[in-house]
């Protein structure tokens, strides 16, 4: 069982920049693949990054690419999502999961944060 309780988000101007913190419970964090999911409104819950168990493998959506940056920090049972040159579209609630397997792009993460409400106005 591994509990996740995410932190870090809030309201930021159009190019501005945040960063998601997601603290997980649990002495397995390491054997977890990582991902960021985002949610707006009348929209479907997609994939924004996600990180192999050793950080050595990133996967990131094409709309953020270039400006989130994705990262884990085992030792702290951390994992962080940097978010620069933020644009409205942004606007979401961001959860952070946890998969016992390889990185993937559906949203069958096998563990949930409660979500952290980023609005970027423009």
């Amino acid at each position: 069982q591994v509990q996740l309780v995410e932190s870090g988000g809030g309201l930021v101007q159009a190019g501005g920049s945040l960063r998601l913190s997601c603290a997980a419970s649990g002495r397995t964090f390491s054997s977890y693949t990582m991902g960021w999911f985002r949610q707006a409104p009348g929209k479907e819950r997609e994939l924004v990054a996600a990180i192999a168990r050793s950080g050595g493998t990133t996967y990131y959506a094409g709309s953020v690419k270039g400006r989130f940056t994705i990262s884990r920090d085992n030792a702290k049972n951390t994992v962080y999502l940097q978010m620069n040159s933020l644009k409205p579209e942004d606007t979401a609630i961001y959860y952070c999961a946890a998969r016992d397997g390889v990185i993937i792009v559906t949203i069958k993460y096998d563990y949930w944060g409660q979500g952290a409400q980023v609005t970027v106005s423009g």
